[in-house]
């Protein structure tokens, strides 16, 4: 799949042993990682969807530390080479990764899973509760060309 531009993956790995497993998911002598603003977690429940925000001056790591979501991406950067362009990513615990999302980038995520999935993000920007940095859309807006449905195949 082509990345939408200033998208990046990083492919996570649980380290095991016999008390339990660790997983290392961003460090700040990663490629991806550009600064530190703050760390939260936010939970949908199974078939909930959290659709779409952007961010104007933050960009966000998010990786789903619990269950499983389809997390998708949307370009709406006028004069961005992949401008419209959609990526899609199933992200979880049976596809851990994390997922670099550059400001202005519109995403959500749709829990797949059958219990509440629980999403990590580490944004560059804390939160401002005065003047939040957040555009938003609905989740079914015709200005991105996406259905939250499940495909069957």
């Amino acid at each position: 799949m082509e990345l939408i531009e200033g998208v990046k993956i990083k492919k996570l790995n649980f380290i095991p042993d016999e008390r339990g497993r660790l997983m290392e998911i961003l460090r700040c002598d990663d490629e991806i990682f550009e600064k530190f603003g703050q760390v939260y977690i936010t939970t949908a429940y199974p078939g909930v969807v959290k659709a779409w925000h952007a961010h104007r001056y933050q960009d966000d790591n998010i990786t789903v530390i619990k269950g499983m979501a389809k997390v998708v991406l949307c370009d709406l950067r006028e004069g961005s080479p992949t401008y419209k362009k959609i990526n899609e990513f199933f992200a979880g615990e049976y596809n851990p990764i994390l997922i670099h999302i550059p400001k202005l980038v519109y995403h959500g995520f749709k829990c797949i899973s059958e219990n509440e999935c629980i999403v990590l993000n580490i944004p560059t920007q804390p939160y401002n509760h005065k003047n939040p940095d957040e555009l938003r859309l609905p989740f079914d807006t015709e200005e991105i060309p996406y259905n939250w449905e499940r495909r069957n195949y």
